[in-house]
């Protein structure tokens, strides 16, 4: 059994800040869970491009309101609290933080805690990650 706090991640090598966004990871691919958990923070502002081509994931939004934009279909969904997306299907999209938004996000398969985003949004895959 383990027990982890956000404070107790902060600062560390599960605390990952990006270009539009800030990831404390709390599960890690290393927890030999299955998949990885993370409190991920969408500061307000423009749309980023996300595509993850190496993972699935899904958003929990816990607080916060946002424009979520499938870019194969054109279709967009408001996320506000207690709403999820499930990016089941390496789903390019775009995310749009209207005001800060709060989310908790899963992958499969497990983000190792290094990982940024790719020029093409994408994560690079774990086992490209493992051999950095």
């Amino acid at each position: 059994m383990k027990v982890r706090t956000i404070k107790s991640i902060t600062h560390t090598e599960r605390h990952v800040i990006g270009v539009g966004f800030e990831s404390l990871r709390i599960v890690l691919a290393k927890d030999d869970i299955g998949f990885s958990v993370h409190k991920t923070v969408i500061p307000k502002g423009p749309a980023r491009h996300w595509h993850y081509k190496h993972h699935k994931e899904v958003c929990y939004c816990i607080q916060g309101r946002g424009i979520l934009t499938n870019l194969e279909t054109g279709e967009t969904f408001k996320i506000v609290p207690d709403t999820a997306y499930i990016l089941d299907n390496h789903d390019n999209h775009t995310f749009q933080a209207i005001t800060d938004v709060v989310l908790i996000s899963v992958f499969n398969p497990p983000v190792t805690g290094h990982e940024l985003h790719d020029e093409d949004g994408s994560y690079l895959p774990a086992e490209k990650m493992l051999n950095l």
